[in-house]
């Protein structure tokens, strides 16, 4: 069973927003940040000031996220803005990703590591393709809670039906996923903050939740402790010193370090290891930190392991606990997200692949469709990819990955693929398994 977050407890939720343009993302964090107080005085007055100079009828709440000047000058959102606030129960980083077609990438990198996702519609327009793209790569990445924001229900005069049939239209979409999130429709107008932090009294008909009341208790998975244990190698430490270290208590001079983050799972020490690329076997004799040395190591924060046994391994390698190990293989299948406007991906195409800490080579071997997102039907028609197309592939890597499925960890199930030419990432993709394991013909069935 997983292991959830105490929601009477403080503890770190990462969320993002994400919609079509002009829906209210950046709107709404800005209402959310300034109702719930989380905002400093003088950034309110240069965001007045701003608003001032605009000519805007209100204070634009959106500018409190679109920093940069295109933004400002344009009105839209194009990079990510992360943001963080806390309340009594939860703190809290925010990644308000862009609504544009063309900034789909960008959604997908502040989608990468959120917990929750907030979807916003108009509630003018409703359920659209930008919509049900967004909904589909989250569903990809494994969100597994969704928020539904119906925005701009002012503008329909607070009309439940018009919520009803979103809602509705929506739930059908989603229903046809194969890792459907949990749902949380909402209807909120974020201009005016109706249900955002505080229940509007223009929704008598709702008996939901305020946007803030849920994201302070909704309950996420968080990494169980019997999760496989990773730790993908960053750098190898040998400081060649003559120097005593007082806080771990060793002479610096034959200090070897194996230094990295945890990706998943907990290291202690007297685990028995194995090392990639060697897959030798040793002991970790001791886990380190800036701050001394530990008896574990857990998800998320880095540390450097000790081994009892000289094992060659350095940046690209990984240390996992024995018993619990990754897959080593070199051509496996994958979902991939299509980033580049400028080039497409066609079978025999090669690319560099930079997964966790590691970077090789790579050739798309084969591809086995790609989704209609409005009909989610998967097409073996074509075999190109063009900007934000989303579909599955086949890769071969130059030299063995050690990887997980992204279904089961998604920092060594993840990569992204890199222009041999310009270096520019053109695409994220997600592994589903290696080939070999005797899967090979229902490529679309766990997706």
């Amino acid at each position: 069973m997983d292991v959830l977050v105490n929601p009477t407890e403080s503890s770190l939720l990462r969320f993002t927003t994400a919609g079509s343009v002009d829906d209210g993302k950046s709107t709404l964090i800005g209402r959310l940040l300034y109702d719930s107080k989380s905002i400093f005085e003088d950034q309110l007055l240069a965001v007045e000031e701003s608003s001032k100079r605009r000519g805007d009828a209100h204070v634009n709440l959106a500018l409190l996220t679109d920093g940069l000047r295109a933004e400002r000058e344009q009105g839209i959102t194009i990079d990510v803005a992360y943001r963080y606030f806390a309340t009594p129960k939860r703190k809290f980083i925010i990644a308000d990703t862009p609504g544009h077609l063309q900034y789909t990438r960008n959604m997908v990198t502040g989608a990468s590591t959120a917990d929750v996702a907030i979807i916003l519609i108009d509630a003018r327009l409703g359920v659209i393709e930008q919509t049900k793209r967004h909904s589909y790569l989250a569903s990809l990445l494994r969100i597994g809670h969704v928020v539904l924001a119906v925005n701009k229900m002012d503008l329909v005069n607070f009309d439940q039906a018009v919520y009803d049939r979103i809602v509705g239209e929506y739930m059908a979409f989603i229903g046809g996923l194969e890792n459907a999130p949990s749902i949380t429709p909402i209807p909120m107008s974020a201009l005016n903050g109706d249900n955002v932090v505080d229940r509007s009294e223009h929704t008598p008909w709702y008996s939901g939740p305020a946007l803030l009341e849920h994201l302070e208790t909704v309950q996420v998975a968080i990494e169980k402790a019997d999760d496989p244990a990773r730790l993908p190698v960053q750098w190898v430490i040998r400081p060649m010193s003559d120097k005593q270290d007082e806080k771990l208590g060793v002479s610096l001079h034959d200090y070897r370090g194996f230094a990295g983050r945890v990706a998943s799972g907990t290291f202690r020490v007297g685990d028995e290891v194995v090392a990639y690329p060697s897959a030798m076997k040793s002991k970790i004799t001791s886990i380190d930190t800036f701050s001394g040395s530990q008896s574990e190591a857990i998800p998320q924060l880095s540390y450097s392991f000790t081994l009892a046994d000289e094992i060659d391994t350095s940046r690209g390698g990984m240390i996992v606990k024995a018993g619990e190990e990754p897959f080593v293989h070199q051509e496996f299948d994958a979902m991939i997200c299509w980033f580049a406007d400028k080039k497409t991906l066609k079978p025999r195409g090669r690319f560099y692949l930079r997964h966790t800490t590691n970077e090789t080579r790579a050739v798309v071997t084969d591809v086995l469709f790609k989704v209609n997102i409005s009909t989610l039907e998967k097409s073996t028609e074509s075999k190109e990819f063009g900007l934000n197309d989303i579909g599955c592939i086949r890769l071969r890597t130059s030299a063995p990955l050690f990887f997980d499925a992204y279904s089961k960890n998604r920092t060594t199930g993840s990569f992204v693929l890199v222009d041999e030419q310009t270096n520019n990432t053109v695409a994220a993709g997600m592994i589903i398994r290696p080939m070999g394991d005797g899967t090979e013909e229902d490529a679309g069935s766990v997706i």
